[in-house]
C-alpha cells in the first residue's frame, strides 16, 4: 500500500506540476500596431462689436473743453478672444478719411489713447472703456468746423 500510496503521490506531484509549466504555456497571443484619424473642427474669429455712447461734455471748439465719449467692446463668439487695442480716431463709419464738413478735417481734432480692460473677453462678455475728444487750436480759420458732428471711428482688435 505504501508503494500504491508513494506512486499516487508521484503522480499528483508531477500532474501539479505539468499543468504549472504547460497552463503558462498555454496562453497565446498577437501583437500589433495601428493608427487611425480623425478631426475636430474650430471656429474662426468673429470680429468685436463696438458701441459708443453720447458725448459728454461742453460743445468743442478750438483750445476748448473736450468730450468725453463711452463705449462697450462685446465679444458675439461663442469662445473666449483676446482684446489687445481699441484706436479710436476721426474718420468714417467705414474708417475712411471724415470729409463731411469741407475745410474742417481731422487733423482739427484730437483723440485720445482709450482706456479699457485688455485681456481675454468671455463668449458673450463685454467690456466698457473711453476716450476723450479735443479741438487743436491751429491758429487757423476753423469757421468749417462750426456745428460740425465729428464722427468716431473705433477699431477692436
Amino acid at each position: 500500500m505504501n508503494k500504491t500510496k508513494a506512486s499516487k503521490k508521484r503522480i499528483a506531484i508531477t500532474s501539479v506540476a505539468l499543468v504549472a509549466v504547460g497552463g503558462g504555456a498555454a496562453f497565446a497571443y498577437w501583437t500589433s500596431t495601428g493608427s487611425g484619424v480623425g478631426s475636430a473642427q474650430a471656429g474662426d474669429a468673429v470680429p468685436f462689436t463696438v458701441t459708443s455712447s453720447a458725448a459728454i461734455g461742453g460743445p468743442l471748439t478750438p483750445g476748448g473743453p473736450s468730450q468725453s465719449v463711452a463705449f462697450d467692446v462685446t465679444n458675439p463668439g461663442t469662445g473666449a478672444q483676446r482684446l489687445n487695442n481699441v484706436i479710436v480716431t476721426v474718420a468714417e463709419a467705414d474708417g475712411t478719411v471724415w470729409n463731411d464738413a469741407p475745410g474742417c478735417t481731422a487733423a482739427d481734432y484730437t483723440v485720445s489713447a482709450a482706456t479699457f480692460t485688455a485681456g481675454d473677453l468671455a463668449a458673450k462678455g463685454t467690456t466698457t472703456g473711453s476716450v476723450t475728444i479735443t479741438m487743436n487750436n491751429t491758429n487757423a480759420n476753423q469757421d468749417p468746423c462750426k456745428n460740425a458732428t465729428v464722427p468716431l471711428y473705433f477699431a477692436a482688435n
